[in-house]
């Protein structure tokens, strides 16, 4: 007699306890256990009672959950009956991190399910968890796609809890009950976790990187990352894409005020598109049956010819440090340790690969409450996850740095600027010693500086996107550029003599400043990090009177666009800011365009000669008057009483 295939008589004979299921386990077997939120929770616990039955039972998942069943039960069972392999640690406390790290799998996650099908790593069973079968016998693994799929279709035995709180998400996530051994139904809630802790710096942070991020930008985000940051770098987005190795609530969040919309995403248009979610009930209710999400498994997701293929791929991880060198841990943020390789460098290297991409890593500048920098001379007490040569852009609440295409002393002189300030003079010490940077050259306190974000500003003008910035050390190159490009004229109205050195200890008080008593405002246009300086403004505060002297310069195919009178505007509100009276420019007669320019103030203009320079003044506590000169018969009479 013909044994029947229909799926539904085969769910039927397929169909036990967890107990029966469970007794085809033998010890010393390899055991792949569906990971993250998706943990079976049911067969777990019942793997757990008969615990005592086995001795070197190798259980293999991706992610721990730190309140996840098989998480606490490992944690109190003897070694020699469960040694738990992690590809990817997770949201353990940092005491079971340390207690469990030899068991920790270094790979990265596009490489996991080449691991199972080619035999390397077999597996003796798989334990999952999946919807109910659909009409055709089709059940879907739900929440994680991830290396579950790769899992059950390599294992000997899969063993499936049914679970109808598991969402039918869409996408290659399906298999069929002809493909699994032994059914075991048991409805629960799913796992939840709880939003990482906000941390104050994660404002400043956002606003950094909100910068990069433009319209029709795909992104993937970490989950180390805290809600309100992705929220407040993107919710001022347009036709955002996902392709991502998990999804958040944020990603949902953004998705419902119409931000994320995925139909500029070149690739997989109008889907989002990821391996996993870890989230809340409210992230999984949204899931079910969704038409516009897709989830596959990871040699898809963390492919990065795949990642690549988007359009404006942006990658954002959190990292636990960094060195001077560029070299970055793995990834974890204050209050949260999600830690490990995972899909981290398959990320950071497909955004490499596509067009307008960019892999941004974010840390808090500190770690134990402030005692110890996360920017640091060597990574000698972590292990280096990125390589130097594949870190781009970095942010931390002091600044955001590109380090693509830099030298190792471009790259101390940029991360000094974003640590903490506490450290810097520290790091920079280091660096010399090294031999990283240039012996001769000093750290001020001027570096210890905290960068104004609030003065930034992007200004289209004649179409062309300028950005207005404070400087920073960083920019010491392109401020000398800008300087040596000027022409003989303009060079000898802004310095008054003829120049033709601009080496970086004549120029060092125009970016190695204080943002208080020393400010100077640049315009560019360009990539960050690649910036061309197209007009520098500036002031050196005299303490003694309390006045600042300053000083602009725009370079000749820009002029009369009006961005010296933009530059103005912000070195006026940043020495009002700063608690300066007024501001002084000494000026050559012959250089009309600054005597105007200077009369443009919304104060009261005051002009003496000394000797062959005009000296204008303005105070700030008296604007100008309707009466006042405007300019215009200034500028004669100041010219005629110079001869």
């Amino acid at each position: 007699m013909t044994k029947s295939t229909y799926w539904a008589d085969s769910y039927i004979d397929k169909r036990c306890s967890a107990q029966e299921a469970l007794k085809h386990i033998r010890p010393g077997q390899r055991i792949f256990i569906g990971s993250s939120c998706a943990e079976p929770q049911h067969l777990v616990q019942e793997l757990s009672e008969i615990s005592t039955r086995f001795t070197d039972l190798e259980i293999v998942r991706l992610l721990s959950i730190e309140n996840g069943p098989l998480t606490l039960i490992a944690n109190e069972s003897p070694s020699h009956q469960f040694k738990i392999r992690s590809f990817y640690l997770g949201s353990c406390g940092s005491n079971i991190i340390k207690k469990n790290q030899r068991f920790i799998t270094p790979i990265n996650l596009s490489q996991i399910p080449h691991l199972f099908k080619s035999g390397l790593m077999p597996l003796n069973a798989a334990l999952i968890q999946a919807t109910p079968p659909d009409d055709f016998g089709w059940m879907s693994l739900g929440i994680s796609v991830d290396i579950n799929l790769s899992a059950c279709e390599t294992a000997d035995i899969v063993i499936c809890q049914i679970n109808p709180k598991m969402p039918r998400v869409l996408g290659r996530s399906f298999i069929h009950v002809n493909d699994v051994d032994f059914i075991v139904e048991h409805e629960a809630p799913l796992l939840t976790i709880q939003p990482i802790p906000e941390h104050e710096s994660g404002i400043a942070i956002a606003k950094f990187i909100s910068r990069l991020i433009k319209d029709g930008s795909t992104i993937q985000t970490s989950l180390g990352l805290t809600t309100e940051i992705i929220k407040m770098a993107l919710s001022n987005k347009n036709d955002i894409g996902v392709h991502s190795q998990y999804l958040s609530d944020a990603i949902m969040h953004l998705f419902s005020m119409g931000v994320i919309t995925n139909k500029k995403k070149g690739f997989n248009n109008g889907k989002l598109v990821a391996g996993s979610a870890v989230g809340s009930t409210e992230l999984y209710e949204f899931l079910d049956d969704n038409p516009s999400i897709e989830f596959y498994p990871s040699d898809y997701i963390n492919n990065p010819g795949i990642i690549g293929r988007h359009n404006k791929m942006v990658t954002l991880n959190t990292a636990m440090a960094i060195d001077l060198t560029g070299q970055v841990a793995a990834d974890a943020l204050p209050l949260n340790n999600y830690t490990g390789i995972n899909g981290l460098l398959d990320f950071t290297r497909g955004a490499a690969m596509s067009q307008g991409g960019k892999s941004i890593f974010v840390m808090t500048s500190t770690m134990d409450h402030g005692q110890k920098s996360r920017i640091v001379p060597l990574l000698t007490e972590h292990a280096v996850v990125v390589p130097r040569g594949d870190v781009q852009f970095v942010a931390t609440e002091y600044g955001l740095v590109n380090l693509f295409g830099k030298t190792l002393q471009e790259r101390v002189m940029a991360l000094v600027s974003i640590a903490h300030p506490d450290f810097r003079d520290e790091l920079f010490a280091k660096a010399k010693e090294m031999g990283l940077v240039d012996s001769k050259r000093k750290f001020n306190q001027a570096n210890k500086g905290i960068y104004p974000f609030k003065y930034e500003e992007t200004i289209i003008i004649k179409n062309i996107p300028i950005t207005f910035r404070p400087a920073k050390p960083v920019d010491e190159r392109f401020i000398q550029e800008h300087y040596y490009t000027m022409n003989r004229g303009d060079i000898i109205s802004r310095f008054f003599h003829e120049k033709k050195s601009f080496a970086y200890d004549q120029i060092e008080t125009t970016y190695d400043i204080d943002y208080i008593n020393d400010q100077t405002i640049v315009a560019t246009i360009g990539e960050l990090g690649f910036e061309k300086v197209i007009a520098v403004g500036e002031y050196f505060r005299n303490t003694i009177i309390n006045m600042a002297e300053v000083a602009y310069s725009v370079s000749k195919e820009y002029q009369g666009m009006g961005i010296a009178a933009i530059l103005q505007k912000k070195i006026n509100q940043a020495a009002i800011d700063n608690g300066i009276k007024g501001l002084i420019a000494y000026i050559a007669p012959h250089n009309k365009s600054m005597i105007s320019l200077f009369h443009k103030q919304p104060y009261k203009v005051t002009t003496e000669r000394n000797e062959d320079v005009l000296i204008l003044t303005c105070m700030f506590n008296e604007p100008k008057q309707d009466d006042d000169d405007d300019g215009g018969k200034a500028l004669g009479n100041a010219i005629l009483s110079m001869g």
